[in-house]
């Protein structure tokens, strides 16, 4: 991916040394336009931000993960397809705000990310990460959570109830919720690898959406949540435990 266009690669070990310097300037840089840009994190092969460039050519989006080898997929097929409204960022997620200045971003998309059952620092919308976005989401920026973990779901659930985010939509049964307006099934419809694969073991894919202002005081929620009995596909969660926080 070093040859490709639509690829941007800044571990830790190089943003340290190498200032990102098109922050701030990703539209007039690298898109050349000034359509609203979204953010997949933790995209894994890219397929939902590949899905939402073909459905949005008038929106830029932009895929981020760490995992090169599972990125190499989208951006090749980004590239194949000639979509001039893609790129892939190549980095952690918890220095996500190195690479964005203020109002740069419109949305963020959250698909099937880690839960982090043990780790709420690490939970991509934790107080930790949320005030991150926060540094470059416009004010009430939207926020979309798709997940097959009910853990997940329902810490997100207590996040946005506790801290009075405004809530868009939320269900705990995509593909069996009842009026969903055409242009939310469009959106939804894109279904990433392991979707497929938590679809198929029998599980309720889960969705929701959010507006995150720039004012509100977060707070984590000091509440215990039962944990998913499982980690990742045909995996048994590590921990002996039930519950946490």
């Amino acid at each position: 991916m070093e040859r490709y266009e639509n690829v941007f690669q800044y571990p830790y070990s190089v943003i340290d040394d190498v200032p990102f310097e098109m922050k701030g300037h990703w539209r007039d840089e690298y898109f050349h336009n000034d359509n609203p840009i979204v953010l997949e994190l933790g995209c894994g092969k890219g397929e939902y931000t590949v899905e939402l460039a073909r459905l949005y050519p008038d929106v830029n989006f932009i895929g981020v993960d760490i995992k090169g080898a599972r990125m190499w997929t989208g951006a090749t097929q980004a590239l194949e397809a000639g979509l001039k409204n893609v790129a892939f960022l190549r980095t952690n997620i918890e220095i996500i705000d190195r690479f964005f200045s203020a109002d740069e971003v419109q949305e963020i998309w959250l698909t099937f990310s880690d839960p982090q059952m043990k780790n709420p620092r690490k939970r991509l919308t934790s107080t930790f990460f949320m005030e991150r976005y926060r540094r470059f989401l416009v004010d009430g920026g939207i926020i979309h959570l798709k997940t097959d973990s009910n853990f997940l779901f329902t810490y997100t659930t207590y996040m946005v109830d506790g801290n009075k985010l405004p809530l868009l939509f939320r269900t705990t049964d995509l593909y069996h919720q009842e009026g969903l307006d055409a242009e939310t099934q469009r959106i939804l419809s894109i279904q990433t690898y392991y979707e497929s694969m938590w679809i198929e073991r029998g599980l309720n894919i889960k969705y929701q959406k959010f507006r995150l202002p720039h004012d509100a005081a977060l707070a984590e929620p000091d509440i215990e949540i039962e944990l998913d009995d499982y980690r990742s596909y045909h995996r048994d969660k590590r921990s002996g435990l039930d519950k946490a926080k």
